[in-house]
């Protein structure tokens, strides 16, 4: 009867209301991780650099033998060596050295504005070097052999010259993004100190004083050491005024 259909008909609820609503939560929560991602930028970086750093790790301590290092070593060492190209990567590699370091220091010291950017920089560079060598002293891996050219000593995971450059370069592009007012400049500057950074890891591949899966954990120690410095103890030692409120710095 009629009155039967419309019965059943008040029963039927709105699909497309209801899936309109979905769509909308869907969305809105979507927006909402998009947002958390973005405030919490930096955490993620540690989170995804802590969980490639221990998978490296994991194979380094079990003596596995690595296609990250077997493709390195195929592209870079028996494809790119070219007797041109050995003493650009040599000079690439030189920036990490310790006495190139610090004359680098130096400068930032002397020249960046504010006056707490060289203790905070010396300071970083200092913690990250003994980072660096626990965790040598601990894993004990040794040195790429047979295709070196040129000397190094110690062991081999993880890399010093790439956590170093990290640490140094990389607090440098922090100092950069979070004060340099022009734009253009600080894309400029930042996108230079991040091609030094990659050319120092590369280097160390090219001259055989290092496997890349030693380079790529160097890199994201570093990195993971670097969002730890900046969020907890760079803070205690430089605030936005030191540096803003500096005749020196760009308006």
């Amino acid at each position: 009867s009629m009155t039967s259909v419309l019965q059943y008909d008040a029963f039927i609820p709105p699909q497309r209301g209801f899936n309109y609503m979905s769509n909308e939560r869907l969305v809105a929560a979507a927006n909402q991780f998009k947002r958390l991602l973005l405030d919490n930028k930096l955490l993620v970086v540690a989170v995804v650099c802590t969980t490639v750093y221990l998978g490296i790790l994991d194979k380094v301590l079990e003596s596995e033998a690595m296609k990250l290092d077997e493709a390195a070593y195929w592209l870079i060492v028996e494809n790119l060596r070219q007797p041109w190209l050995t003493p650009i990567m040599e000079s690439f590699s030189n920036l990490a050295t310790p006495v190139t370091i610090v004359v680098l220091w130096v400068l930032v010291t002397a020249f960046a504005p504010g006056r707490k950017v060289g203790l905070c920089t010396g300071i970083n560079l200092i913690l990250a070097l003994a980072l660096n060598q626990v965790m040598k002293a601990i894993v004990q891996r040794p040195r790429p052999e047979g295709f070196r050219l040129a000397e190094a000593s110690g062991f081999s995971f993880p890399s010093g010259h790439s956590m170093i450059a990290m640490a140094f370069f990389g607090l440098l592009v922090w100092f950069v993004w979070r004060y340099e007012k022009d734009r253009v400049r600080r894309t400029l500057i930042i996108v230079a100190l991040c091609v030094i950074i990659a050319m120092i890891g590369i280097s160390r591949i090219y001259l055989g004083v290092h496997f890349a899966s030693d380079v790529l954990g160097g890199f994201c120690l570093s990195l993971v050491w670097l969002v730890f410095f900046t969020r907890i103890i760079a803070p205690l030692l430089i605030a936005d005024k030191d540096i803003e409120s500096t005749p020196n710095s760009t308006q």
